[in-house]
């Protein structure tokens, strides 16, 4: 039977997510586990052929804000839920592709369980993309527990 000891619960702050993280939280206390939390800002945002001009200032400032704003989220996120002061938990916001971050992420802190909602928060993401759960259950390394 699977005792995981470092779990991974990557969040979009959907109500998909909050499931997910309720599950890791339930498993986590059951098996003294480690829970690592990272939310993963997109990287690049293509928009057809559109093309946006900003300045250097102005792009740095919304990285910041899209930042702090993410930061700010997964505190409100975790705070909900009474599981999250029994286990260790750390929070991480980043930047990339999802699901290679998310991937990127299990190799980097050694997860060996990552529990994770199957859609995500947009339309378009679950609809059109529907890639991120597809893409970490084909390519992680350890067990993926989809929670819907």
């Amino acid at each position: 039977m699977l005792k995981p000891t470092s779990i991974m619960v990557p969040t979009d702050f959907s109500e998909y997510a909050d499931k997910a993280l309720g599950q890791a939280l339930d498993i986590a206390v059951q098996c003294a586990a480690r829970v690592h939390v990272p939310h993963v800002i997109q990287e690049k945002i293509h928009r057809g052929s559109l093309e946006f001009s900003f300045s250097d200032d102005m792009l740095e400032a919304f990285k910041r804000n899209s930042m702090e704003a993410a930061e700010e989220s997964l505190a409100k996120q975790v705070e909900k839920f009474s599981g999250a002061h029994q286990v260790q938990l750390t929070t991480r916001v980043i930047t990339g592709i999802p699901y290679e971050a998310i991937l990127e992420e299990e190799k980097e802190r050694g997860i060996d369980l990552i529990v994770m909602g199957s859609r995500g928060k947009s339309i378009f993401a679950r609809y059109a993309l529907g890639g991120v759960a597809r893409n970490v259950v084909k390519r992680a390394t350890c067990p993926v527990l989809l929670t819907k």
